[in-house]
């Protein structure tokens, strides 16, 4: 018997996407959803009501925490000063109530620094998926494999000094125990040709961005 998968969508401060479509093509009606600071912002200009909204609310205004306060909503209220963002409090706190995916909106675009942090993340926290319109971002893991993406466009690129035994079937460019290392560009623009490609590697951290 398959096991459903047990999904949150979390809410950040970066760039949504403005396709209303894009949306409705993620049932967020069936998951909750969980918002960091200004990104429960972003969920009311959409109609959506989070279960939770951690941050210092330093992106809200009172009208709005009110709001949702209105609304029955949990707000977690922490000091501006503090040893993590707003979104890695609240993702520390998704994995630990033992979700099986994180599906993240927001996390891509706005400021450089907080995406580039936003990326590591992925490393810390590997249930983690970064969703925009045209990508899904997350981490490589060895035997992983991709389908329902035949014809789409995936690159990997390393995180890590180097990623050993690295090897990819049912890619237009297969490889076989190849040497990956940082910085290389061997690995951007494959194409999936099989219904059912696969990455292997032996050691290293790799990151994969699958263009939809």
């Amino acid at each position: 018997m398959m096991m459903t998968k047990k999904i949150a969508y979390l809410f950040l401060n970066g760039e949504f996407p403005k396709n209303k479509e894009f949306y409705s093509n993620l049932s967020l009606d069936r998951y909750p959803i969980y918002c960091a600071d200004g990104g429960a912002k972003k969920a009311l200009k959409l109609n959506f009501i989070p279960e939770e909204v951690w941050g210092d609310f330093d992106s809200l205004e009172g009208e709005e925490i009110e709001r949702l306060k209105g609304k029955g909503v949990l707000l977690k209220q922490f000091e501006r000063d503090k040893n993590f963002t707003d979104g890695e409090l609240l993702i520390e706190h998704l994995s630990n109530k033992g979700y099986d995916e994180i599906r993240v909106i927001g996390g891509c675009g706005g400021r450089t620094d907080h995406f580039l942090t936003n990326l590591n993340l992925l490393f810390k926290y590997p249930t983690l998926k970064f969703l925009n319109e045209n990508e899904i971002i997350t981490i490589a893991r060895d035997g992983d494999i991709y389908e329902g993406v035949l014809g789409k466009t995936l690159s990997f690129i390393p995180f890590s000094d180097k990623i050993e035994n690295l090897t990819l079937t049912g890619f237009k460019y297969p490889l076989k125990n190849f040497l990956l290392q940082r910085g290389d560009s061997i690995c951007i623009s494959n194409i999936v040709t099989d219904n059912s490609a696969k990455v292997e590697f032996s050691s290293g951290r790799l990151l994969v961005v699958i263009n939809l």
